[in-house]
């Protein structure tokens, strides 16, 4: 895996990079390298964090999976049950386990949002209380790209009494020491790896007035301006900040059926619910087969890891986190250059199959 990983440097064109695998919540591989900026200037050290992106949607899945197995969340219950608000306009049956897979049927906001709207959590919630569902929920999946951080997130925010990012780092980050932030403290500055934007991608838009248009253009999160209040922000969907050690520490408890750092934080059944699926057919923004489960997918196209079950999700540029129940394993790779979607990114590609190619998998 280090070679392969050394290879993405100076065969696939990677900047900066993490990437990490634990095997029994241990870690097994640590590796990280490169540059934090475009220019070179400044190594990537062993604490250099950066932008996760949609990696962000696996942190608030795992604080909605918590309060489920507390009994303080039931996933298959109204989300109005604890949000009233959002009943409205056709909602009431509308679950939190539909919002976890991407079923609700409101991946975007009908109501224009400025990028900047992003930092308003009243503001998006209290719009997407008044959204009227895409289409008929639980029926098919649509991508909720930046939604499904508010819909989830407010949840957690009216049983606990807390913002979803504070719940998520009292929980889980903080008891397994791992350096993931969801809203990040001013002190982390000095460390953080920006973004380096893709290249135009050569790709074919959505058509104008389609589902997947309207979920990447209103509000259009390439335009942000404001990127220090954008990171300060608790965006649940997709503005974590982390590297891939800490990425893989975290989601080691479900890898090991509930465990971190010698003590339960899941039951094993909890952990194992994650993989209860949601959906199977052609997204509605993706335009391909996905099968997610809750806030994980189980496959996407023909993309599945691993010999029995897993679960992943990945983030914009290439991020990616696999979860191995079989092997009790996660594989997590987390990278400061943007190639564009993290589905078929030859880096983070090469480095999962070595590592499955290192357990005398093909």
């Amino acid at each position: 895996m280090r070679e392969t990983f050394a290879a993405n440097f100076s065969e696939r064109g990677d900047i900066g990079a993490s990437a990490a695998v634990t095997i029994d919540g241990k870690l097994a591989v640590d590796l990280w390298g490169g540059w934090r900026d475009a220019e070179k200037t400044f190594p990537w050290q062993r604490d250099t964090v950066t932008l996760t992106a949609s990696t962000t949607k696996t942190m608030t899945a795992l604080a909605a999976l918590l309060l489920a197995d507390r009994g303080e969340l039931d996933l298959d219950a109204p989300v109005a049950r604890y949000w009233p608000a959002f009943s409205q306009n056709g909602k009431r049956a509308v679950t939190t386990a539909q919002c976890l897979g991407h079923t609700a049927g409101v991946p975007g906001w009908s109501e224009p949002m400025a990028p900047e709207d992003l930092f308003d959590w009243q503001k998006c919630t209290t719009l997407l209380a008044r959204e009227a569902p895409w289409w008929a929920p639980g029926t098919a999946s649509g991508y909720h790209a930046l939604t499904q951080g508010y819909l989830v997130g407010e949840v957690i925010r009216r049983i606990t009494g807390e913002t979803p990012g504070r719940f998520f780092a009292r929980e889980f980050a903080e008891p397994l020491a791992a350096d993931f932030h969801i809203g990040l403290p001013q002190e982390c500055d000095a460390r953080l790896a920006p973004t380096i934007p893709a290249p135009d991608p050569n790709e074919v838009p959505p058509a104008p007035g389609s589902i997947a248009h309207r979920v990447g253009t209103n509000p259009d999160f390439q335009k942000v301006k404001n990127w220090v209040e954008f990171l300060r922000a608790e965006i649940p969907a997709a503005n974590g900040v982390g590297n891939a050690r800490a990425v893989a520490q975290i989601q080691s408890v479900l890898a090991t059926g509930g465990e971190g750092v010698g003590r339960r934080i899941l039951s094993r059944e909890g952990a194992m619910r994650v993989l209860t699926q949601q959906s199977d057919g052609v997204d509605r923004v993706f335009a391909s087969p996905v099968r997610f489960a809750l806030g994980y997918a189980l496959a996407l196209g023909p993309l599945k890891f691993g010999r029995g079950r897993s679960c992943f999700w990945g983030g914009a540029g290439g991020h990616l986190i696999v979860v191995d129940f079989e092997e009790r394993m996660t594989i997590a790779y987390v990278m400061n250059k943007s190639v564009g979607v993290p589905f078929g990114d030859p880096r983070n590609r090469a480095i999962v199959n070595a590592v499955y190619e290192s357990l005398g998998q093909k």
